[in-house]
């Protein structure tokens, strides 16, 4: 898994490397690969005529035989959909990688027939980010796919359903650094926020609430008692939800953690 040999010097370590990147999932033939370089020899020195036209046939062919079976066409298409996605929303490696392997999970269980590839990708991405309590919102993925959040949802119960993947449910703290984040707000509201959202938990009060609303209002809160200048529809906007949705949130902290409402 790892080379058998040592290197101490960028030099030396080009010289003695002969292998390629490391097997991975998220690449259609899992990394093992052939290049063909129809032009220069592995010197860089330029081919003959007849050894280019050969070397151009092969890799024609190659192409080719990559492209065989309609699984191979099909994780070549998911695997450059997955790695655009994960670009787009700075999703990590080890996430994708994640996605991957639910990716294929999903195609050997004929999850993806009579279904399109990239909402199957973008739900396999969604539950590895949920899987992995890396907070993103299911509006992020269908506004960076080409799908609708209707069918991508649609695709994630249903690979969730039958994988049988264990997802954790997402704790409102987690929202509260990419919201502050947006609205501008420094690290001293963000603690505070984080601590009325455990106050809130030890009593119970966040069960069957959106974490990010809940976020946004213990924010909003933190952001009062801090006296910052910071607006209910500033929270709102940084938060995707609406503003009324912060206001019965606020009502809900402010009864059961005792809060002053006028504060």
């Amino acid at each position: 898994m790892s080379p058998e040999w040592r290197a101490y010097s960028p030099a030396e370590k080009q010289v003695r490397e002969r292998t390629g990147l490391p097997t991975t999932l998220r690449h259609s033939t899992m990394g093992f690969a052939t290049t063909f370089l129809p032009h220069h020899d592995s010197d860089g020195q330029l081919l003959s005529s007849d050894v280019r036209q050969k070397m151009q046939r092969l890799q024609r062919w190659h192409h080719r035989m990559q492209m065989h079976s309609s699984r191979d066409r099909n994780l070549q298409l998911a695997m450059a959909e997955l790695s655009r996605l994960a670009d787009h929303l700075n999703i990590p490696p080890q996430v994708t990688e994640n996605a991957a392997f639910i990716y294929r999970k999903a195609l050997n269980n004929k999850l993806v027939r009579g279904r399109s590839i990239h909402a199957i990708t973008a739900a396999s991405l969604y539950l590895a980010c949920r899987a992995m309590l890396l907070p993103r919102k299911l509006t992020m993925f269908a506004d960076a796919s080409s799908r609708t959040m209707k069918e991508i949802s649609r695709c994630y119960r249903l690979i969730h359903q039958t994988l049988k993947i264990e997802i954790p449910i997402d704790g409102p703290e987690k929202y509260v650094s990419r919201i502050a984040s947006k609205a501008s707000l420094n690290q001293a509201i963000q603690n505070k926020a984080i601590k009325l959202i455990h106050a809130a938990q030890q009593r119970h009060a966040v069960m069957g609430k959106s974490p990010v609303a809940i976020a946004a209002a213990a924010l909003y809160i933190a952001a009062r008692r801090e006296t910052a200048p910071v607006t209910q529809k500033a929270i709102a906007t940084a938060a995707e939800v609406t503003e009324v949705t912060i206001r019965n949130r606020y009502r809900d902290l402010a009864r059961v953690l005792n809060l002053d409402p006028s504060r």
